[in-house]
């Protein structure tokens, strides 16, 4: 960002010209769309531009070769706030390869990488986060997105002196492992953690088509074959038979050939600076100046004029005329009927007391996805910051007769992965209508552990979640302490990094028992949490370990634990078929009374959570304006309140216009004009929640202005629709994503199970499709007379302090709260 003020419009429109050209492009199609009408479509689109010889070749990318003759160290100053405290960031650093890795050469070294970081029980990852040097793992180990791969692993949070212990440290692991190598059974994990993943490519919610995009762009834009990096059998059987003769020959010998024979090493050495953001400014501010002053009158008027059309342009809509001119789908192409997923529901199943919900898909790939809930309403609103701990140490810390690693070996060797997580949701009474905002008086809230395996393995899956519900180590003050301290660094980063996340979390604690109980467990408030319970452990353990202790009581309760628990399995029939005496067993040694009471009924009764987060939430002045400082360059700007009271219907059209905002007004005012990375808004139509937010953000003050004029421009929006409908049905269009995007099977069954337990009808989503559908101009007006009478709306800004001292020169005073 510095040298942006030497860059001219010549050099930028040069760059744009000679890069951007179609000869340096790859174009990808992924469908069963016609391939001729591929071609032809895009040599409408290529005919128009002339050869351009220059531009691949400008393009290309040089090997770096491995020419130091010894390694090399880097001290570099990064900004902190002057209230932190001043520990250094440490990483070791190589570059690996000087030409194209093979298929089998590509594969060793990312089985490598998971082995030595995959797991936070993997030797490399494990021995510097215990040796108390640093408090969280930076680095990431293995790059191999570009054109050469390189390897960095290094500590956070590290004291003066410790700086090059550090980088002994992870010199000497390497030459532990190079010596004695890695167990068969430490193998065999992380290669059936590979081998699951590739075979079974969940890419989620993300489309098949783009994830094979972006893999095959490691190799192809550096001219390499694009389906190489997509292919694995060959390398994997190549793989397998060199561990078979050779066992861990072949990752001792690259180790040795590729770390700790390589000079071509750097470590960098990242050290706090209190002046560090202050200086830059200045520097900025001065260098400007300079620039200022050799500008004559006329330059400046020049400049002003040009940056005013400059605004016009951006801020300008594309004509109808120009809009035709991009390929459309129209709304008779989109699908009316709602998709519903299988589900089959039995309760009490075996006698057991237990719910079952199974979804029997066509096909799930020979995968049996499974998750187990256990009830958690019994914890006390104070504790529950405790969960997301709870959860880690179910699967981080050992459990039973198993040490940490031998359980991460068991779930790397026998499953696809295991996770444990929390499900807190608010569901609707028997007297709230569907569609309209409820109250939030009533929620579920569980704890899950998750995870998926082949039939013939699912005996070890149930045997993995049976010793983390029981009998997970939570009596290990050295291992709680180090996890404190790294999500302590892990959150002060995500602060800084993800500033809009926490500012609409912050936003939502403000209106919404549920919102102000997840910012306990997520927000700014629990980074508050995690630094008492940090000092707790470290003074006083035996009092922490019995919290600690006391959530699995409260969850095991014998008389009322089976009731709160339900299975939740996704597969094809002869999965379903084939685990079903897998699930009986887990089923009948489950702990608790089968016939034991009942909880209450939390779609009928307050959840006792939300009558404590109520009781809070009244005796603190929670509407205000806050703005909560970190040491950063960017903004991550929030604005929101309540659109719709509880008790309102919120109709389908409410999401494409949200939608519309995100993708028109504040892309085009935020982001293009702004400058920021990121200007979105977010619409909760369970809870009436509306939320402005901006990402990387250059403005703070500006951007809140922004908001506030959004109701007058989607009414002037509304009003250019009643003659626009191309511009209409793009928003409709447009918006379909939020409805039909990519989903994979065991999102299919989790979606359908997350339908059931919040008691919507298919009746509903259909009528919600169907306004979805049908949004017309007045929605786009009704929206914006209620963003105009928006309810006590309220502001949460994440920015350095200079970026806030200037937003309360432009009248924004925020209440501000010292972070990072």
């Amino acid at each position: 960002p510095a040298d942006i003020p030497n860059l001219t419009f010549e050099q930028f429109g040069e760059f744009h010209r000679k890069f951007y050209h179609p000869a340096n492009s790859r174009i990808f199609f992924a469908g069963d769309d016609d391939v001729p009408t591929r071609l032809s479509l895009m040599d409408e689109y290529l005919q128009e531009f002339d050869a351009s010889p220059e531009s691949k070749p400008a393009s290309q990318v040089k090997w770096q070769k491995k020419n130091f003759t010894e390694p090399k160290w880097s001290s570099e100053p990064y900004p902190v706030a002057a209230d932190q405290p001043e520990t250094h960031m440490v990483s070791v650093n190589w570059l690996l390869n000087e030409r194209h890795f093979t298929s089998t050469e590509d594969l060793t070294v990312t089985v490598l990488d998971h082995l030595l970081t995959g797991t936070v029980s993997s030797i490399l990852r494990k021995t510097l986060m215990e040796s108390g040097l640093g408090t969280a793992i930076t680095g990431g180990g293995l790059s191999d997105e570009l054109l050469q791969a390189t390897y960095s692993m290094g500590l956070k949070g590290v004291e003066p002196q410790n700086v090059k212990p550090v980088e002994t440290l992870v010199l000497d692991t390497f030459e532990k492992i190079s010596e004695e190598g890695f167990s068969e059974d430490d193998i065999a994990s992380s290669m059936n953690t590979i081998e699951f993943q590739m075979r079974e490519f969940n890419t989620g919610s993300f489309p098949k088509g783009l994830s094979f995009m972006l893999g095959s762009m490691s190799k192809w834009i550096y001219d390499e074959n694009p389906t190489k990096a997509i292919k694995f059998e060959e390398a994997l059987a190549q793989l397998k038979a060199i561990i078979a003769e050779s066992g861990s020959n072949v990752f001792q010998n690259y180790i040795k050939d590729n770390l700790i024979n390589n000079l071509h090493r750097t470590t960098v050495e990242m050290i706090p600076s209190k002046k560090l953001e202050e200086e830059q400014l200045e520097e900025e501010k001065n260098r400007l100046a300079v620039i200022k002053a050799k500008l004559t009158d006329d330059d400046l008027n020049d400049i002003i004029e040009k940056t005013g059309k400059l605004k016009e342009l951006q801020a300008a809509e594309d004509s109808a005329e120009a809009r035709a001119t991009i390929p459309s789908l129209e709304i008779s192409d989109l699908k009316r009927e709602s998709t519903e997923y299988p589900i089959a529901v039995t309760e009490n199943e075996c006698k057991s007391g237990v719910t079952v919900v199974r979804h029997e898909l066509v096909s799930s790939s020979g995968i049996a996805y499974v998750k187990f809930g256990v009830d958690i309403s019994g914890l006390s609103l104070e504790d529950v910051c405790l969960l997301p701990l709870y959860t880690r140490l179910m699967k981080e810390t050992g459990a039973g007769e198993l040490s940490d690693v031998e359980l991460s070996r068991k779930i790397g060797m026998h499953t696809g992965g295991v996770s444990p997580s929390l499900l807190t949701t608010t569901v609707r009474s028997g007297s709230d209508g569907e569609g309209t905002v409820t109250n939030g008086n009533h929620m579920i809230t569980k704890l899950l552990i998750q995870g998926k395996a082949t039939p013939e393995k699912i005996d070890q899956l149930f045997s993995i979640f049976s010793l983390m519900l029981s009998e997970s180590n939570l009596d290990s003050p050295k291992k709680v302490i180090e996890k404190l301290k790294e999500t302590k660094t892990r959150l002060e980063s995500s602060i800084q990094g993800s500033g809009h996340s926490y500012a609409k979390s912050r936003i939502e604690s403000r209106y919404i028992p549920e919102g102000y109980i997840d910012e306990k467990m997520s927000g700014i408030s629990y980074h508050d949490s995690v630094k008492t319970m940090l000092k707790q452990a470290e003074e006083d353990w035996p009092s922490f370990h019995a919290r600690l202790e006391n959530i699995r009581n409260v969850m095991m309760n014998n008389d009322t634990c089976r009731n709160g628990m339900f299975i939740d399995i996704t597969g094809e029939q002869a999965v379903l078929n084939g685990i079903q005496p897998n699930v009986e067993s887990f089923l009948e040694n489950l702990p608790g009374d089968a016939d034991g009471s009942k909880l209450p009924d939390f779609y009928n009764e307050e959840h006792p959570w939300v009558t404590q987060a109520k009781e809070e939430m009244s005796k603190k002045s929670l509407i205000v304006d806050e703005g909560f400082i970190v040491s950063t360059q960017v903004s991550y700007v929030g604005k929101g309140g309540r659109l719709f009271d509880v008790g309102e219907t919120v109709p389908g059209s409410a999401a494409v216009i949200s939608r519309f905002l995100s993708t028109g007004y504040l892309w085009d005012n935020v982001r293009v004009i702004g400058g920021a990375y990121g200007g979105f808004c977010t619409f909760n139509s369970k809870s009436g929640l509306l939320s402005f937010l901006s990402y990387r953000d250059p403005n703070l003050a500006e951007t809140i202005d922004i908001y506030d004029k959004t109701a007058n421009a989607l009414l002037a929006t509304a009003e250019q629709l009643e003659n626009d409908p191309d511009a209409l049905k793009t928003a409709i269009i447009g918006a379909m994503s939020d409805l039909d995007g990519a989903v994979s099977p065991d999102q299919k069954g989790w979606k359908q199970f997350c339908r059931w337990l919040t008691r919507e009808s298919p009746e509903r989503r259909q009528k919600y499709r169907d306004e979805f559908i049908s949004t017309k101009p007045s929605d786009f007006k009704m929206f914006a007379e209620r963003l105009i009478a928006l309810k006590q709306p309220s502001v949460a800004v994440v920015s350095s302090k200079a970026a806030f001292e200037k937003a309360a020169e432009a009248g924004k005073i925020l209440k501000l709260t010292n972070v990072v």
